[in-house]
């Protein structure tokens, strides 16, 4: 799992970046797959280090 630095909106869905700072990368999810992994976009928006990736799996997990 990785940790989620940031998150910003995409025109049909939601960018993830992960990594150090200077070497970031990202993953994107579709607002669709977002509702299917019940993860609130607006949360995932203004918390993202309260959420992990796992880019094995292309999901999003809420942290406990």
């Amino acid at each position: 799992m990785k940790e989620i630095v940031s998150a910003k909106k995409m025109e049909n869905g939601i960018a993830c970046y992960y990594g150090k700072k200077g070497e970031e990368k990202f993953e994107s999810f579709t607002f669709r797959e977002l509702i299917d992994m019940e993860i609130n976009a607006l949360d995932l928006l203004q918390y993202p280090k309260n959420y992990t990736l796992d880019t094995d799996k292309h999901s999003i997990v809420m942290k406990k």
